[in-house]
């Protein structure tokens, strides 16, 4: 599972769907891989408006990533090539290969084996 991907996803719990907690899932024993791919800018610059990233700091945090800046680069910022090669490289390279997703609100985990994240819910949290 990319990194990127987290910022997508909530918990699925019917209780959690109003809950401000429920966003970021938080990850937890989570055994990192990095894979290298080619450096894509443009991507980055297009996908950033879309990230949520006070989450994304919050990701970063909780798997040992450098700490990001408070604000979200903008402008000028997303033409310095290293502040897109390092998100390039969290966003994109780094894979959760094995660990958990847990919801802050209801503390749900969502286990994650071979790098897919299982979203399933056991029929009671329907």
């Amino acid at each position: 599972m990319k990194v990127i991907t987290a910022n997508f996803v909530t918990c699925a719990v019917k209780e959690c769907k109003t809950s401000p907690a429920s966003f970021p899932l938080h990850f937890n024993d989570a055994e990192l891989e990095q894979q290298e791919l080619d450096f894509q800018p443009e991507f980055i610059r297009n996908v950033l408006p879309r990230i949520d990233w006070e989450a994304l700091r919050t990701i970063s945090n909780e798997l040992g990533f450098p700490t990001l800046p408070d604000s979200k680069p903008e402008g000028e910022a997303l033409d310095n090539e290293q502040t897109l090669k390092d998100l390039h490289r969290l966003l994109l390279e780094t894979h959760v290969t094995e660990g958990k997703l847990t919801c802050g609100n209801c503390g749900h985990s969502y286990m994650i084996k071979e790098g897919i994240a299982n979203f399933l819910l056991p029929s009671h949290l329907v």
